[in-house]
């Protein structure tokens, strides 16, 4: 692994994860290119914000549930290829109910040179301390539709009000949120925010 970077989970004591894009489990329908385990990846800064966001959100009765960090290129590149392909079905009813899969991109789901790739920005949600079960955001990863986005309608009240939690943990530890995906936080203090790595997770 490049310098710099980590194993979240050997950093940021009491996270849960699960690397979709090493799973069937994704909007591709397959485990993606340059994810060869289920494991987290990110710079060191990164946790170090996380720690402090593991930290906000237990204050709130809340324990954190990472779904991707670090990127790989060659995975970008492989989106990239997906949404070109004819449509199949597999996952659009949940993934990509309201769009075409050519769109993903233009419709700022997917980027060509993702802020993942950089190695610090985290894809996650919150769940209960106390059962373990995942905290109700009104609408699952990936999932590439404008309920998606904050302050979108077609949510429930505490819907909302559970997206703002993770959104003020976060902001409190350091990271910016992105318009059009709840659980996607970038630092705001990238160690490398000019640099697209391409290294297997592994």
């Amino acid at each position: 692994m490049k310098n710099d970077f980590v194993f979240v989970d050997e950093f940021v004591s009491g996270i849960r994860w699960d690397a979709k894009y090493a799973t069937w489990d994704n909007f591709t329908g397959k485990p993606v290119d340059g994810y060869a385990a289920n494991r987290i990846v990110g710079t060191r800064a990164l946790c170090l914000s996380l720690e402090k966001a593991r930290e906000n959100a237990a204050s709130f009765g809340f324990g954190l549930l990472l779904w991707d960090g670090y990127r790989p290129q060659s995975a970008v590149d492989c989106f990239l290829r997906w949404s070109k392909q004819p449509e199949d079905g597999r996952t659009k009813l949940k993934h990509y109910p309201n769009i075409d899969r050519s769109e993903i991109v233009a419709k700022g789901y997917v980027a060509a040179k993702s802020g993942h790739t950089r190695g610090s920005a985290i894809d996650l949600t919150l769940y209960y301390l106390a059962d373990g079960t995942l905290v109700p955001m009104g609408g699952g990863f990936d999932l590439m539709d404008s309920v998606s986005h904050h302050g979108a309608k077609g949510i429930t009240q505490a819907e909302g009000r559970n997206r703002q939690y993770l959104c003020s943990i976060m902001e409190a530890s350091g990271f910016v949120a992105y318009a059009c995906e709840w659980w996607h936080y970038t630092l705001k203090h990238e160690p490398y925010p000019n640099t697209y790595f391409d290294f297997l997770i592994a």
